[in-house]
């Protein structure tokens, strides 16, 4: 969606786009949807870790996904920065309705004809109980475009899901819904955007060079 500028499209707002940290269901394929899944311990250190390296940039507001698994990833930055971590329903990942809680392995099996709708990105299928993608992305976008509204000139750091960095890359680059995907959306990534609050520009996408030393193993962390 693209809306028409107007006098105050002129400043641009620098958004900070971040994935949530890892989770025990991320691990296991399981669909979360809007179910409140907790940080697993990687995704606490993965939390602490974006926190140091973000620490230091003049960012002005942190939002959240209101789901336990954004907060907790978005509660250290805010400390770090002395900023309230503000929750916005907006930036929820989208719903799978009566898939949630399943492997992908477990809806191919079960629901066969569910799982071939939702892998080929019909955009008006929608899950029992869940969300078009269509909706989705309309609901994700236009709520990220209501905060850069809300911030013109400033920069701002969301802590969202995979699903609603997907609708914001997309809309960025000119992706459609439908086009298979071939971007990242790793856990606890640092996400760049630019917006004049009428539409998205990708700037970065996918860094975890912050994460880099949670890979090291008991022996590479020994100092010499």
């Amino acid at each position: 969606m693209t809306l028409t500028p107007g006098p105050q499209s002129l400043a641009i707002t620098h958004l900070i786009v971040i994935r949530h940290g890892e989770t025990a269901w991320n691990r296991e394929r399981r669909l979360q949807g809007q179910l409140d899944i907790p940080l697993n311990d990687t995704g606490v250190a993965q939390a602490r870790a974006l926190a140091a390296s973000l620490a230091a940039e003049p960012i002005d507001a942190v939002y959240s996904s209101d789901l336990s698994r954004a907060m907790q990833t978005a509660a250290p930055l805010g400390d770090a920065l002395g900023l309230t971590v503000q929750p916005d329903v907006r930036l929820r990942e989208r719903s799978y309705g009566n898939l949630e809680g399943m492997t992908y392995a477990e809806v191919a099996q079960r629901c066969p004809e569910d799982f071939a709708l939702w892998q080929a990105r019909v955009p008006d299928y929608a899950p029992l109980g869940g969300e078009t993608l269509r909706n989705f992305h309309e609901r994700a976008v236009e709520g990220v475009l209501a905060l850069v509204r809300r911030h013109p000139g400033e920069r701002i750091a969301l802590v969202a899901h995979g699903g609603v960095l997907d609708c914001l890359y997309r809309e960025a680059t000119g992706m459609t819904l439908e086009a298979p995907r071939e971007h990242e959306l790793l856990n606890a990534s640092v996400n760049r955007l630019r917006s004049d609050s009428y539409r998205l520009i990708l700037a970065q996408w996918a860094d975890v060079s912050h994460l880099a030393s949670l890979t090291l193993d008991e022996v590479d962390r020994r100092v010499p």
